[in-house]
């Protein structure tokens, strides 16, 4: 984010002067005194922190983002709302995402009737999920489709949990009062064994609790299937969870920020390997502008609201949602390696994943 400051400097012009000189200096205060006058107006007549215009062309201008549409993504959507990737001379097409895990293979493979994607912004336990898949010698491909793998960059952090941002949600009134009382009922998350689905599976864990099914719907969809007996429990995200608890009167049942994945990172931003060494002046000016909304978003909370309200519908958010939704933290500069690890290791500890070292994945995109 920029900012304009207007310094007013003294002058200690006034000393005793010949009338040639004194004309010349006070023609040149006025001078002075007309282009401050000038910059007044500027000021309040452009918006303020006007995006810096990037002047070197960029390889792909159009671009198709695929995010998924919680607040872990508010950076991005801030970058969008206030033309700061419009600034870096990049047309964003936000492309809704269920899961980054849906729309991986997207960014790998040129489908018909599918608009390519040059990067998405997801959990990173599916990113990690297709890298082991690739380094396994899986492929995707159109008549593999369950096959997700890809060779990924991830070149920026979206998030990092917060209390109160994601958490198991239950209908008031109900016998689920505790996680032991979910034994033998079911979960909605949405996606098998992402972020969310590794989130509740700690939380479980860590109760001791079993016998746990889980289904999976699309996050907009999730408090529906609560409300319907679809399932017994949602694990929600913000925005989603005050939505649920304005529409619904959901009560939560865990804040999952706890114990293993407290503080834990949720989202980043992706490209495929290729996709870097074809475009590296599209993928810079991505990263500029995704981290000015970022820092934003760190630092500014109505613009977080602002944002998330104006996404296209049916996503936005009312006033009131905005209002009360918990933020996460919203990192900027180079990915942190050691933050990013604990994915893959607590995907080891939970979900009996190998191993994974993270190293190979990490672009910081400088």
């Amino acid at each position: 984010m920029s900012h304009m400051h207007t310094a007013a400097r003294g002058s200690r012009w006034w000393r005793v002067l010949g009338t040639r000189r004194y004309v010349r200096v006070t023609r040149l205060i006025e001078l002075v005194a007309a282009a401050a006058a000038a910059a007044v107006l500027a000021v309040l007549f452009i918006p303020a922190d006007p995006p810096a215009v990037s002047l070197t062309p960029v390889e792909q201008p159009d671009l198709n983002v695929a995010v998924v549409p919680a607040l872990d993504s508010a950076g991005f959507f801030i970058a969008l709302y206030q033309g700061l990737f419009n600034a870096q001379g990049l047309d964003v097409h936000f492309v809704p995402a269920i899961s980054s895990e849906t729309v991986i293979d997207d960014q790998v493979l040129s489908l018909p009737m599918k608009a390519p994607i040059g990067i998405s912004c997801g959990n990173y336990v599916s990113y990690i999920q297709a890298q082991h898949a690739w380094d396994s010698g899986e492929r995707p491909s159109p008549a593999q489709p369950s096959v997700v793998a890809a060779d990924l960059d991830i070149f920026a952090e979206g998030s990092v949990m917060q209390p109160a941002a994601q958490g198991l949600y239950v209908l008031p009134g109900g016998k689920i009062r505790t996680l032991a009382d979910l034994e033998g009922r079911t979960v909605g998350v949405n996606a098998p064994g992402n972020i969310l689905y590794l989130l509740a599976a700690s939380a479980l864990a860590s109760d001791r609790v079993a016998g746990v099914g889980f289904a999976y719907y699309p996050l907009p969809e999730m408090a529906h299937m609560l409300k319907v007996g679809k399932i017994s429990a949602a694990v929600l995200p913000e925005p989603f969870a005050s939505q649920a608890e304005m529409s619904l009167g959901v009560v939560p049942l865990a804040d999952l920020d706890q114990g293993s994945t407290q503080g834990f990172p949720v989202q980043g931003c992706a490209v495929t390997k290729a996709f870097a060494r074809a475009y590296p002046r599209t993928l810079a000016a991505f990263r500029k502008a995704f981290e000015q909304g970022q820092q934003i978003a760190d630092t500014s909370r109505p613009a977080v609201e602002k944002a998330m309200e104006s996404l296209p519908a049916p996503l936005a958010v009312s006033k009131v949602t905005a209002a009360v939704m918990a933020l996460d933290l919203y990192p900027v500069g180079p990915v942190d390696a050691v933050r990013i690890q604990r994915v893959a290791d607590v995907m080891s500890e939970f979900l009996s994943f190998p191993r994974f070292s993270i190293g190979s994945m990490l672009n910081d995109g400088s």
